[in-house]
C-alpha cells in the first residue's frame, strides 16, 4: 500500500494533536530527493495529547505493522501510556508514532529544535535540518548514514 502522506498529516494536524515530523519525511522536506514510505512523527506523550491521537487515528484501523493478523492490538490511551513507540499500518499508509528518537529524545525535547513548516496547505512542526542531521546519525543505521551525507550537502549549500 502507498502511503498517503497528505491524508496522513491532516488527520493528525486537524485533531490538534501535537507532534514534529522526523525521519525520512523530515528530509524531503528539507529537499532530500530520498524515497520514504512512511510517515514518522515523534508526538506529545501527556494525557490530552494521546486522547487527540486516539481520537484521530482510530478511523484508520491502525495495526502493529508486522504483526500476524488476529494478534489482539487495542489502540486507545492506556496503550499509548504503556508504551512509547509504535509502527504502525493504517487505511492511509504506514505511520511511526515515536515517543523518543535517537539522538533528539522526546517532543519536549525536540520542540526548540524544530521549526514550523507549511505543507498541503496547512502548517505543522518538522525537525530541523540540524537536528536532523544529529538524529540520523545517532541512529546508526547504513541508510540514515548514507542519507547524513546528502542532509549535509543541502544545509552546505543553504549556507
Amino acid at each position: 500500500m502507498t502511503t498517503d502522506f497528505e491524508h496522513l498529516l491532516r488527520v493528525m494536524h486537524d485533531g490538534e494533536a501535537r507532534f514534529i515530523i522526523v525521519g525520512g519525511l523530515a528530509a524531503v522536506v528539507h529537499g532530500s530527493a530520498r524515497a520514504t514510505y512512511d510517515v514518522d512523527v515523534v508526538y506529545a506523550r501527556d494525557p490530552l495529547n494521546l486522547g487527540r491521537l486516539v481520537a484521530a487515528l482510530s478511523p484508520l484501523a491502525p495495526y502493529l505493522r508486522g504483526a500476524p493478523p488476529g494478534l489482539p492490538f487495542r489502540f486507545d490511551v492506556e496503550t499509548l501510556e504503556r508504551g512509547l513507540n509504535f509502527t504502525l499500518s493504517t487505511t492511509l499508509g504506514d505511520l511511526d508514532l515515536l515517543g523518543e528518537i535517537a539522538g533528539g529524545g522526546t517532543y519536549d525535547s525536540l520542540y526548540a529544535k524544530s521549526v514550523e513548516i507549511r505543507v498541503f496547505g496547512f502548517t505543522c512542526r518538522c525537525l530541523n535540518l540540524d537536528a536532523l542531521i544529529e538524529t540520523k546519525r545517532a541512529a546508526g543505521r547504513l541508510r540514515d548514514l548514507e542519507a547524513v551525507a546528502e542532509l549535509e550537502a543541502l544545509r552546505d549549500e543553504r549556507r
